[in-house]
């Protein structure tokens, strides 16, 4: 039914006009995904694979050029009668994209460039768990200086950079709201690291590590391109992220996917939160050397990295040791009791299992598995696999990273603004139909 005459519905969705640069550089990224996505081409079958016309594709690919971001690569005879076409081709090793994490116990960085090239790949113990904010972004900071220079010193330019971070995270604002493991509360972790690094001429945001881990498993992890998944990040804390239909679950308030604090045990051990029993309390890597190795337990053992203490978790169980081996039974126990939980809350096709639950899951695969089939409502008919993470505790600094170069891509004219200023103003092409 039409609405009467001289009444306008409510729109569907929020909608502004699109002023020229806007769709100018809706086109731009048009462009260079498509030369992402589909490889070299020419100007003429982009035209043709995009719908735009020939001369708004010349005018485009000139100003990619003049970005760096694209590039010619050679002539391509089609043996008929006519020019060889001109190809072209992603460019991007000139510019780079760093991610960034804060964890409990570790720091580290990974950067890459939109070549797809790894130039940073570096993690080290840190034990932010007793450290003030100030301190911890001090140290995260001296970490990205020496990855800043390494990138800078291979070609590429940092054109974005993200940091990662456990808890619950104001993306828009760059703020850690509320890190129980840390005991953090209302840190401006984005500003307070602009201005460590000296008021960089990039931008720093901050996400969560497990949202960010969920996104690197699905653009390069061990189920990449499922569209239907879950990412579980085992830690000291307990995350996770959600992908449905290919995008990543939010929530209202961007807060979803603290798996780690469903309540699953109300006479449990307290959590880091401030409530008892969460699933993290059973499951995290806080709980099982609490469990298994009270002398390499947080806060009372010398500072290790997570790989270090599980390795000796597991050592001790290979050896006989029934402590060990007991609470690795109780961890797996748990793991499939909450995994069960988000098969009935989400219904993935795949639950990926990241950080040190990637190395643990074949030590109580048996356990972990039973549990989910008892649990799971849909049974079999579910059809979701459980599979280990291949990106292990570097899930979260690639997405980290991954999303750095994403904003790359939605928005060309990001990179280099001087330089492709001065140079759009030399493009008469752009000046003339600025809207194409």
């Amino acid at each position: 039914m039409s609405a009467p005459a001289g009444e306008l519905r409510a729109p569907s969705r929020v909608s502004v006009p699109a002023d020229q640069a806007s769709v100018r550089r809706n086109n731009l990224a048009l462009v260079l995904r498509h030369l992402r996505d589909q490889g070299p081409r020419s100007r003429a079958d982009i035209a043709l694979e995009t719908k735009l016309n020939k001369a708004t594709v010349s005018s485009l690919v000139a100003e990619l050029q003049q970005r760096d971001l694209v590039r010619d690569a050679g002539v391509r005879h089609g043996g008929g009668i006519g020019r060889p076409a001109r190809i072209v081709e992603l460019a991007g090793a000139g510019v780079g994209a760093l991610g960034l994490e804060l964890n409990a116990d570790y720091v580290a960085a990974y950067g890459t460039d939109l070549a797809g090239r790894v130039i940073v790949d570096q993690r080290a113990s840190y034990d932010a768990m007793t450290a003030n904010p100030d301190a911890a972004i001090h140290r995260l900071a001296q970490l990205a200086r020496h990855a800043l220079a390494d990138m800078e010193q291979a070609g590429a330019h940092v054109a974005g950079v993200t940091v990662a971070m456990p808890g619950l995270v104001d993306v828009g604002r760059g703020e850690v709201l509320f890190a129980p493991n840390l005991h953090w509360r209302d840190v401006p972790v984005a500003a307070l690291l602009t201005s460590a690094l000296g008021e960089p001429d990039f931008h720093i945001r901050l996400d969560n590590d497990a949202n960010l881990g969920a996104l690197a498993e699905f653009w390069s992890g061990s189920a990449a391109g499922t569209p239907h998944m879950v990412s579980v990040t085992g830690e000291v804390g307990v995350g996770g992220g959600v992908i449905v239909d290919g995008r990543l679950l939010r929530g209202a308030d961007g807060f979803s996917g603290e798996f780690g604090h469903l309540p699953v045990d109300p006479a449990g051990h307290p959590c880091g939160c401030g409530r008892t029993g969460c699933w993290e309390t059973k499951v995290g890597l806080g709980a099982l050397v609490r469990e298994a190795a009270p002398d390499l337990a947080y806060g009372t053992a010398p500072l290790r990295g997570p790989d270090e203490r599980l390795s000796q978790v597991l050592r001790r169980a290979a050896d006989g040791d029934a402590r060990a081996s007991a609470a690795l039974e109780e961890v797996g126990r748990w793991l499939g009791v909450g995994a069960a939980m988000l098969v009935n809350l989400f219904n993935p096709r795949v639950i990926v299992l990241g950080g040190y639950f990637a190395r643990l899951l074949e030590h109580i695969e048996p356990t972990f598995q039973c549990e989910l089939d008892r649990l799971m409502m849909a049974g079999p008919a579910a059809r979701c696999a459980v599979v280990p993470s291949t990106l292990g505790f570097g899930a979260a600094v690639r997405g980290g990273a991954g999303v750095a170069l994403e904003a790359v891509l939605d928005d060309p004219t990001s990179v280099f603004r001087e330089r492709g200023a001065e140079l759009g103003q030399a493009t008469p092409a752009s000046q003339t139909n600025p809207g194409k």
